[in-house]
């Protein structure tokens, strides 16, 4: 099983990033998956899950701003993130069933 997460960056607050993971050997459309991050100094914490079912779940903190959607055919995970803060400098982390992890992508948000 392999998750590889792309999409990081640098960007200045107010604008938008779209993160991708996409798995190998193991399918998220039949698992329930999400995306974590994990700021310097501070502990790991949800952003966002969505279940087999497609039903979606986000930390207070991104309501609104953020959206988690996967393609069934590519078997990739997005988190669509947009109005983008400083206090969103992070690694972002996705995950299939909580077992599962990807590497990381740093998202650096900052003028």
């Amino acid at each position: 099983v392999q998750l590889q997460a792309s999409g990081g960056g640098l960007v200045q607050p107010g604008g938008s990033l779209r993160l991708s993971c996409a798995a190998s050997g193991i399918s998220f459309a039949l698992n329930f998956a999400g995306w974590y991050r994990q700021a310097p100094g501070k502990e790991r914490e949800l952003v966002a899950t969505i279940t087999s079912r497609g039903s979606t779940n986000y930390a207070d903190f991104v309501k609104g701003r953020f959206t988690i959607s996967r393609d069934n055919a590519k078997n990739t995970l997005y988190l669509q993130m947009n109005s983008l803060k400083p206090e969103d400098t992070a690694v972002y982390y996705c995950t299939n069933s909580v077992r599962y992890w990807g590497k990381g992508t740093l998202v650096t948000v900052s003028s």
